[in-house]
């Protein structure tokens, strides 16, 4: 399939999706091929009725509406292959029809209110689809609470401006990328700060102390039997010394001990050695270290 040079990309994976009929899916990577085959899959989908609403929704989530309708345009002709049958001619004409439809209506409301450009003095540089203005994106920053949303946009950005082909270049601001990096850098400092404050004040109060692995010096299953009998075999007044599930216990002895070659505990291993069918796994009686018998 051949792609068109849309400037937005404006997709999203199937689990976040808020409106499932009319978004532009996509699972993998969002690059301009995926994109474009998610687009021509949408419109081969979509009820020839439901076009009018699809492409509104689209114009409502783009910044520049009329942009994406001439990228549309022009992935409808590069593909035109797709729509050779009958059924899929009808679909394509009906795009066609819309398309001229909604060209005619951004034209009207530009000459009725006439929008506000940003002063070139907010502009960084310009390429032959778009601007690229800082200025405007940190207004779009102010508006975003989450931090990996704030990263994703502004990676978008500065990948949109290395590969455009930049025409004008305001030689009195900051280059575009360097400014979305260094705000990338500031984000990722000020999430360190945060999270160095939060783990100094959970130490503060005690709620975590630190500690390193102890290694054991017997037999593995030797020492997971031990807990085994403290679970399953040895009780006082009717309950056993030890009150918890099998993964609370494998949690603690992963966490807390390496086995006598000083190397990390399986947990799959302590889960079958814990499990009390499986007797083969256990220590022979012989070789038991029998807990009732120290009591």
């Amino acid at each position: 399939m051949q792609t068109a040079p849309f400037v937005e990309l404006l997709a999203v994976p199937s689990a976040l999706a808020k409106n499932p009929l009319f978004d532009i899916i996509i699972e993998d990577k969002i690059n301009i091929q995926n994109y474009c085959n998610a687009l021509i899959a949408k419109i081969l989908e979509l009820k020839q009725s439901q076009f009018p609403a699809f492409i509104d929704y689209q114009f409502n989530q783009v910044k520049n509406p009329e942009i994406w309708i001439c990228k549309l345009e022009k992935l409808l002709a590069n593909n035109e292959a797709f729509f050779s049958s009958k059924t899929a001619m009808s679909r394509y004409n009906k795009l066609y029809i819309l398309i001229e439809k909604k060209r005619t209506e951004l034209q009207s409301l530009s000459v009725k209110e006439p929008v506000v450009k940003t002063p070139k003095k907010f502009i960084n540089a310009e390429s032959e689809d778009r601007y690229f203005s800082f200025y405007e994106i940190k207004k779009q920053l102010e508006k975003i609470n989450d931090d990996n949303q704030k990263i994703l946009l502004l990676t978008k950005e500065m990948f949109e401006y290395q590969q455009a082909n930049i025409e004008f270049i305001n030689q009195k601001t900051p280059f575009y990328d360097a400014q979305c990096t260094k705000e990338i850098e500031n984000i990722y400092a000020l999430q360190k700060i945060q999270t160095a404050i939060k783990e100094a004040q959970n130490h503060n109060a005690g709620i975590q102390m630190p500690f390193k692995k102890m290694q054991i010096n017997c037999n593995l299953n030797q020492f997971i039997d031990i807990h085994y009998q403290f679970l399953r075999e040895l009780f006082v007044d009717g309950k056993s010394i030890l009150d918890g599930s099998v993964n609370d216990m494998v949690a603690i002895i992963v966490n807390s001990y390496l086995d006598k070659d000083g190397k990390d505990i399986s947990p799959e291993t302590v889960k079958t050695i814990l499990t009390p069918s499986r007797t083969e796994k256990r220590p022979k009686p012989h070789k038991r270290i029998d807990i009732d018998k120290m009591l």
